[in-house]
């Protein structure tokens, strides 16, 4: 079961002056080895754990399996956040369900999204909706109120964001998050215009954690940056013994991984 302590230190972690840097696991393994490097809290990335169990990632298909790498993840020693994609159902009473799901594994947060399948956005009533059901069965779990305007290439203005990400706060969310190819300017008019904790996706080829500092970002997620670099690493890996390259003696992390253990806990 998730403590008002635990809440009270993750709500923490975005007022700290620099933004809160959320690595995003897809199974037990990638989170125990961010867990070893110290990372103080970890989010699921919804596209590592649906297509890790070959699954679609954003149709709605992956509650079970969320649930169940939630409840692995629960056992090691950071404060967990789940990436919920749009909750898993498009009534209130069916959310509101996996919330307290998630909340009784200890789980300190939720993500949740408004885009649809069929690069579409939810109803920003209904989204709404969706977080206050959220809020009134676990009102300790932070909620991450996802809006994918810009990252489904929807609308490069700021204000169509902005009266969604408005219409969030108003339902309860206690923090915002906006992913995709968003300018500076439109950050800052986002930490200007809304008093939540604003959450951005790190871009390689974006702004840095220094400069989103600067614009007032308080969290920066990796996404399923490192699902992808692990499944390249891999890839990497098995071509190079194929051709016949030389590989390094000690692959590196072999020692950690070794020596994890499913008994880790809190």
């Amino acid at each position: 079961m998730n403590s008002p302590q635990n809440t009270e230190r993750f709500r923490a972690l975005h007022h700290t002056g620099d933004p809160l840097l959320l690595p995003n696991a897809w199974d037990f393994a990638s989170a125990a080895m961010l867990a070893e490097a110290g990372f103080p809290a970890v989010g699921t990335t919804s596209l590592g754990v649906a297509v890790a169990r070959g699954l679609p990632d954003g149709a709605g298909v992956a509650r079970t399996q969320t649930v169940e790498t939630a409840r692995l993840l629960s056992r090691l020693p950071f404060l967990l956040t789940v990436d919920i994609e749009g909750g898993f159902g498009e009534r209130p009473d069916e959310v509101a369900r996996l919330a307290a799901e998630l909340a009784a594994e200890g789980v300190v947060g939720v993500n949740i999204e408004d885009g649809r399948q069929g690069n579409r956005l939810a109803d920003a009533a209904a989204q709404a909706e969706l977080i206050m059901a959220i809020k009134k069965v676990a009102p300790g779990l932070f909620v991450n109120a996802r809006t994918d305007t810009y990252w489904l290439g929807i609308t490069p203005e700021p204000e169509p964001t902005m009266e969604r990400l408005r219409r969030y706060a108003d339902a309860g969310a206690d923090g915002v998050f906006v992913p995709g190819a968003i300018s500076a300017a439109g950050i800052a008019a986002i930490t200007e215009g809304i008093e939540l904790p604003l959450n951005v996706l790190y871009r390689p080829e974006g702004p840095g954690l220094d400069e989103l500092s600067a614009l007032g970002v308080r969290r920066v997620s990796t996404g399923s940056l490192l699902f992808r670099a692990s499944l390249a690493a891999v890839v990497d890996t098995a071509r190079k013994l194929r051709s016949g390259d030389a590989l390094e003696r000690d692959v590196p992390g072999y020692a950690e991984v070794a020596s994890l253990t499913i008994d880790q806990g809190r």
